[in-house]
C-alpha cells in the first residue's frame, strides 16, 4: 500500500489495536503474578505505576512491531486486518505513537517504582522491537530472542516489590522463556503456510515438522525442573507442587503425541491450546497456594 495514501480520522480503537489487547492482558496477569508472590508491600502509588508502566511499555512494543511488520502483516490471515496493513491508520502516526507510549512509561517505572524494574522494562522493548521482531525474517532464532521480553513481565513484578532479582523472580522468568518456546512452535507449524508468505523465517519452514517436533519435546522437559523449582524456593506450597507435575505430564503427553499425529496442523492447534490452559492453571494455582515465603 502506498503510504502517501490519505488516511481517514485516527480512531482510538485502531489505537488499542495497534497495542494487541489480548498479549497485553496476559503479560498484565504474569506482572500481577510476580507483584503477588514477592515478599514484601507494595504502597498503592507503586502498584499503579508498576502495572500502568507495564501496560504502555508493552503497547509500546507491540504497536512498533506492527509498525516494522505492516507488509508482511498483509499475507497472514490474523494479522491482515490490522489497522496498519488493512489500511485504517497512517503509518507515521503509529510510529509516533508507539515512541511516545515508550517515553511516557520508562520514567514511569523508573520514578514511581524503582531503576531496576525499568531498566527490564527497557531491556524488554529493545530485544523485542530491536532484535526479535528483524531476526524474524533471518531464522528460527528469533524464537528464543523473543522469548526474552515475552518472559520478563512476571520478573518486573517481583523486581517491583522486592528491588532486587532474586532466584524466585528469576525462576518466574524462566518458567514464562522455556514455555514461550513449544507455545510458538506449535503456532508456527500449524500456521507454516502464513508465515511462509510472509516471509517469516520459522522452524518448520526452515528444518520441517520432524525437527519442530523434537525441539518441542525437548523444551517441554526442560519446562518440568523450572516449573517444579519454586517449590524448594518456598515460593510455592504442595498443591502447586502436585498441579506443576501433572500439568507437565500431560505437557509432555501432547509433545510426545506429535510423533504418531495424521495430521500436524490438527496436532499443533491442540498442543497449542494446552500450552494455554497449562499457564493459566499453573499460575492460578501459584497465587491460590503461595509458599511460605510469600507475603514475608
Amino acid at each position: 500500500m502506498n503510504e502517501t495514501a490519505v488516511y481517514g480520522p485516527v480512531r482510538l480503537r485502531d489505537l488499542v489495536a495497534l497495542s494487541k489487547p489480548s498479549v497485553t492482558l496476559l503479560v498484565i496477569i504474569t506482572t500481577a503474578g510476580g507483584l503477588w508472590l514477592a515478599p514484601g508491600t507494595l504502597s498503592l502509588l507503586t502498584l499503579v505505576a508498576t502495572l500502568l508502566g507495564t501496560v504502555l511499555i508493552v503497547a509500546s512494543a507491540n504497536t512498533l512491531n506492527c509498525w516494522l511488520e505492516r507488509d508482511s502483516d498483509r499475507h497472514m490471515s490474523r494479522t491482515r486486518n490490522r489497522p496498519l496493513p488493512a489500511g485504517r491508520l497512517d503509518p507515521k502516526v503509529a510510529l509516533i505513537f508507539g515512541f511516545v507510549l515508550a517515553v511516557v512509561s520508562i520514567p514511569i517505572l523508573a520514578v514511581y517504582v524503582n531503576p531496576l524494574t525499568a531498566i527490564l522494562a527497557a531491556l524488554a522493548l529493545v530485544s523485542y522491537v530491536g532484535l526479535y521482531t528483524p531476526l524474524k525474517r533471518i531464522g528460527p532464532v528469533a524464537l528464543i530472542v523473543g522469548s526474552f521480553p515475552g518472559a520478563m513481565p512476571p520478573l518486573m513484578g517481583w523486581t517491583a516489590v522486592t528491588g532486587g532479582a532474586e532466584w524466585p523472580g528469576l525462576v518466574l522468568f524462566g518458567i514464562l522463556f522455556v514455555w514461550q518456546i513449544p507455545h510458538f512452535l506449535a503456532i508456527a507449524l500449524y500456521r507454516e503456510e502464513e508465515y511462509a508468505r510472509a516471509g517469516i523465517k520459522t522452524l518448520p519452514n526452515v528444518r520441517g515438522a520432524r525437527v519442530t517436533k523434537w525441539h518441542a519435546l525437548l523444551w517441554s522437559f526442560a519446562l518440568v525442573p523450572v516449573s517444579l523449582a519454586l517449590y524448594p524456593l518456598g515460593i510455592a506450597g504442595p498443591i502447586y507442587a502436585a498441579t506443576a507435575v501433572a500439568l507437565d505430564v500431560g505437557f509432555l503427553a501432547f509433545a510426545f503425541a506429535g510423533f504418531r499425529a495424521r495430521s500436524d496442523e490438527v496436532w499443533a492447534r491442540s498442543f497449542f491450546l494446552y500450552t494455554l490452559l497449562y499457564l493459566t492453571v499453573l499460575f492460578a494455582v501459584l497465587v491460590i497456594d503461595a509458599g511460605p515465603v510469600h507475603g514475608a
